[in-house]
């Protein structure tokens, strides 16, 4: 990402007669170095995310008075999307360190794996009850005396917060750029199915993101998932269904531990919600090294392994991509 630099002249307007050569090469070597450490600090700062300006060619000039008076230096800057390619370039090569096809497998290993299991394996006992307790948690059915159990009431909320929380994390640092799969469909889906519905994505997904232009942020769904009012709302709506299950007595856990080994849509949706909260994690981090935060953020990595709670207090916390050091699209750089 460093500039190039092409030294155009130096001239010696004025150098003693008496001077010898090797004295006049140790002057200019160190003149050099000092131009170099300066040209250094100018290391262009821009988000890989985030399109950069386009940066017009410079020309410093350094004086010093005494024996080399004037330095011309011409620092001719490459065009902005040749250094936004080299910074996607090093970020690519990460990416196929850190994820190769052995990842792809072994996730597409485990969809599978899980699919046998909620089609086979799991208990179904009661297949009525299952039906009755869906209908009363869509408020389908009306007042009929009986009470909900609180930890399933609970699950239940939470299973809800659980798609918006993924959104906020995919959309846009969990997009790919390699393919073109799209991961609102799976975000779609998994309002249904959970983390069911997601691992096909997370199989597929391939690092880096695309860039996201400046007026792309001011538009649904952007708008919406950057907001700090959903991510507030979202975390206040976590913490009073947990507390809403952490207030039920010992009777109550253990009627749901029963309804576990029993219902089919209990024990499917439990491990659902078990699979969500191992996953959000990974997805914290990718969200807080693509907004180049990982320096200030990287305390949370601990506390997003509290389900949902330590997801839900990231997505509070996080910087907003509007916020990163540059935000310009591409549009409007082409018309400069």
């Amino acid at each position: 990402m460093l500039a190039s630099t092409n030294l155009i002249c130096c001239n010696l307007s004025y150098l003693p007669q008496n001077s010898s050569s090797k004295f006049r090469t140790s002057i200019q070597a160190r003149n050099l170095s000092q131009q170099s450490l300066l040209l250094s600090e100018r290391t262009p700062k821009f988000s890989v995310f985030l399109k950069p300006q386009n940066q017009k060619a410079l020309t410093f000039s350094f004086q010093r008075k005494g024996v080399l008076q004037i330095c011309h230096t011409n620092l001719n800057t490459q065009n902005s999307e040749e250094e936004t390619g080299q910074d996607e370039g090093s970020y690519v090569n990460n990416g196929k360190e850190g994820r190769d096809w052995t990842t792809s497998i072994l996730l597409f290993v485990l969809w599978g794996a899980l699919m046998y299991y909620v089609f086979n394996l799991t208990p179904n006992q009661t297949p009525s009850r299952d039906m009755y307790f869906l209908k009363k948690l869509l408020n389908l059915k009306g007042d009929d005396g009986f009470r909900m159990n609180e930890v399933l009431v609970s699950l239940w909320y939470i299973m809800g917060l659980w798609p918006l929380a993924y959104s906020m994390l995919l959309l846009p640092t969990g997009r790919s750029s390699k393919n073109s799969i799209p991961a609102w469909p799976f975000l779609v889906l998994s309002c249904f199915g959970g983390a069911y519905a997601l691992l096909p994505y997370f199989v597929l997904w391939s690092p880096p993101p695309p860039p996201v232009e400046e007026n792309e942020l001011k538009k649904w769904p952007l708008n919406f998932l950057e907001s700090k009012l959903t991510a507030v709302i979202s975390l206040a709506a976590g913490i009073g269904s947990i507390i809403y299950a952490g207030l039920a007595n010992a009777n109550i856990w253990r009627e749901f531990y029963q309804y576990f080994r029993e219902s089919k849509f209990i024990h499917i949706t439990t491990v659902d919600f078990t699979l969500l909260s191992a996953f959000a994690p990974f997805w914290v981090y990718n969200d807080m090294t693509a907004r180049k935060w990982y320096d200030k953020g990287s305390w949370l990595l601990p506390l997003s392994l509290v389900p949902f709670l330590g997801p839900a207090l990231y997505l509070v916390l996080r910087p907003s991509l509007s916020d990163l050091p540059v935000t310009v699209s591409t549009t409007t750089s082409e018309e400069k």
